[in-house]
């Protein structure tokens, strides 16, 4: 059995990479962190054939080895140790049959390494719609490879691309052309310094700051062997080195690609302008953002119900059919209530992340980037802000870590601050059940007014989000200045196993995420609900039956009565009462107050929460938005979550910071405590202030 080879996809953003991933690894992958840092590191198992395995890693995109970000910067420092566990034993290219001119760039570099490099032309289905032929001899001849041609809409050529990767010793490491010659005399005194060393990982170390085995770089410096240069002098040659590369493809591209204009068709020009105009583009992408949010609600409901009372009756056969005891009201009331809480939004969050991942598939989303940097410009940030903006939505951490592809420090720092406003999935299963109980069910125009407020709320978010940016930006004293660039990528259809894909992994490392936390703090608060100090909780029982003596209440009532007291003597309700006055004027009660405080940990954990204090010594069979429903307002009467205190509810967590990992992302990323206590201390003042006058003016 051979041993497992290290394989490295390679390539520009947009070529289909992740497609390609998809198609060799299948389910066999994951997603973790490099170590150290937190860019997102895809890797998976590839089975070849003779029984071999591929460890494979989908490298963050990038269009060079002259790195500009920290994802780029992550690629070279790989190819450039091969101490690294992950180096790889063969580098696989990615490149779009439309795009090999740009995409062959960093193949040409990446042969100069000396690794042996198979070369992925994709989105092969393409080339008979653009007119395209390819002479794919002549092309291996001049790029010293082996290439696959692959389609993996069509699943075509991907068997050829693992053959290849199977045999990749066959294939020659001899780099495309000699770059020295732009400056012969300096690379021949490199060349002399340091003998033993590759040339081209010398002048990658000397013109990047890259990490590279034991070199160290102010050794390179001191060489008297050769003469060193300043560092426009090293641009100046980067440049050459760059326009060599280019004049070199162009010459290979002349016989090895052509393209019958004749028979090539391109709707991408017609629909750009439709759906980038100036007008037309917002309101296409409003009516988009209006199916999206009613689709949510009106295709999640039969399976929400079904989870639901999943639920309750699995916590209900627990208590009937375990011995009782403390273990068993556990389980019943604190585990299986508290992951309720949130098993109950896997349809909906599903829904949300398979929109995204469709918009993302089909080249759309980059047009919203470009159609966005318009507005975005007026308050502070760039068009690429959008990015995280947008996949603030799936999760702010992601997001937050996206805007390294910002080059203005002010304007990635704007964003990073803003970021936390725009409504990520944690959010959503608090708007979904307040609003489920909260907002009536009627339609305005065929949209029902609940989806109308989900979207409102995600609207107020991003609002919210630009609105501080603004303010932001003009207090902030930071000078900078920056250009903003976007690629728009072809239209295609998106592919089903992709997005398939997509959405199993970020529902899963939703559900995974939420659930350690829900899991462990359920258990926390069941055990603060269920004891409790002193008399009033000990005594329970007497002193509910003497106040009650001439009530005629039934057996069932009558316990009813007496979790209830137990629970508000409990150690959760005594740090309930304590906090109560706080939140009081914002139509709380002090249940929802430790739901809040509780929600601090992670945002999701609040529907959780408020599960598990419901549930101790409860009916078991009654649901969580029933017991919600239920509640009494102590003090009003009638519902606890009405209008009022419900908008007051959403509002407070459109606006509040609550999430600690956010915090811990936000100080890594900008090496400070200053800017995350600056953001959770505003950004919960705010939403005090916002959520108090909204119940003040409603109730």
């Amino acid at each position: 059995m051979s041993k497992q080879i290290n394989v490295a996809l390679i390539g520009n953003p947009n070529t289909g990479k992740t497609s390609v991933f998809n198609a060799l690894t299948g389910l066999n992958q994951k997603v973790g962190n490099y170590p150290g840092i937190t860019v997102e590191k895809k890797e998976g198992i590839c089975k070849l054939p003779r029984g071999v395995k591929a460890h494979v890693i989908d490298l963050p995109g990038t269009y060079s080895l002259n790195a500009s970000s920290l994802d780029e910067s992550v690629v070279i420092e790989l190819l450039l140790n091969k101490n690294d566990k992950d180096y790889p034993d063969v580098a696989v290219v990615i490149t779009d049959v439309e795009n090999l001119k740009r995409n062959l760039l960093i193949y040409t570099q990446i042969k100069d390494l000396e690794i042996p490099t198979i070369l992925v032309i994709n989105m092969a289905d393409r080339m008979a719609y653009k007119g395209i032929s390819l002479d794919i001899e002549h092309l291996e001849e001049q790029l010293k490879t082996k290439i696959a041609v692959v389609s993996t809409r069509k699943n075509q050529g991907v068997d050829n691309l693992k053959d290849l990767i199977a045999n990749y010793k066959t294939i020659s490491n001899e780099p495309c052309l000699q770059t020295s010659t732009i400056d012969t005399d300096y690379f021949e005194g490199l060349r002399r310094a340091f003998p033993k060393q590759s040339l081209y990982k010398l002048w990658l170390v000397i013109t990047q700051d890259v990490n590279f085995g034991k070199i160290d770089r102010n050794t390179i410096k001191d060489a008297s062997a050769f003469k060193t240069k300043s560092t426009v002098d090293l641009k100046k040659l980067q440049q050459k080195e760059t326009i060599k590369r280019y004049q070199f493809i162009n010459n290979v591209l002349e016989k090895g690609k052509t393209i019958d204009l004749a028979t090539a068709k391109d709707l991408r020009i017609k629909l750009d302008r439709i759906l980038t105009h100036k007008v037309y583009g917002y309101l296409i992408f409003f009516a988009i953002l209006l199916v999206i949010f009613q689709a949510i609600y009106d295709w999640s409901s039969v399976p929400m119900d079904f989870i639901d009372g999943a639920f309750a009756s699995l916590s209900e056969w627990v208590k009937t059919t375990l011995p009782e005891g403390a273990f068993t009201n556990l389980l019943a009331e604190g585990i299986i209530a508290g992951l309720g809480g949130i098993v109950i939004f896997i349809p909906q969050i599903a829904f949300l992340f398979l929109f995204i991942s469709v918009l993302e598939e089909s080249g759309y989303m980059s047009r919203v980037v470009f159609l966005m940097d318009r507005i975005m410009r007026r308050f502070g940030l760039s068009g690429k802000s959008v990015v995280p903006l947008i996949s603030g939505t799936a999760c702010a951490i992601p997001a937050i870590m996206a805007t390294r592809n910002i080059e203005s420090w002010k304007e990635r720092l704007i964003t990073i601050l803003v970021t936390p406003f725009t409504t990520c999935s944690a959010r959503l299963p608090v708007y979904l059940i307040i609003i489920s109980l909260v907002i009536p069910e009627g339609r305005f125009l065929g949209l029902s007014y609940q989806a109308l407020t989900l979207m409102l709320l995600y609207l107020l978010g991003f609002g919210a989000a630009v609105g501080s940016a603004y303010l932001l930006n003009k207090f902030m004293k930071i000078k900078s200045k920056s250009f903003f660039v976007v690629e728009m990528p072809n239209y295609k259809l998106p592919l089903l196993k992709n997005v398939g894909l997509t959405v199993l992994e970020k529902t899963k490392s939703f559900i995974f995420g939420a659930g350690k936390i829900i899991l462990a703090i359920s258990i926390v608060l069941w055990f603060l609900a269920s004891y409790g100090p002193g008399e009033q909780f000990n005594n329970a029982e007497k002193i509910v039956k003497e106040q009650y003596a001439e009530a005629n209440l039934s057996v069932d009532e009558l316990e009813q009565k007496i979790a209830s007291h137990k629970l508000e003597h409990s150690f959760i309700g005594i740090a309930g009462h304590a906090i109560e006055p706080a939140i009081r004027p914002l139509g709380y009660d002090w249940k929802i107050g430790i739901a809040i405080v509780s929600s601090f940990a992670a945002r999701e954990v609040f529907v959780g929460t408020l599960a598990t204090i419901y549930s101790v010594g409860s009916d078991e069979e009654v649901t969580i938005k029933n017991r919600m429903a239920a509640e009494v307002n102590p003090i009003l009467g009638g519902p606890l979550f009405n209008l009022a205190s419900g908008i007051s509810l959403l509002l407070f967590y459109a606006f509040a910071m609550q999430c600690m990992s956010t915090l811990a992302i936000v100080k890594k990323e900008t090496n400070s405590w200053k800017w995350p206590i600056l953001q959770l201390t505003v950004m919960s003042a705010f939403a005090y202030i916002v959520a108090l006058i909204a119940y003040q003016l409603l109730k």
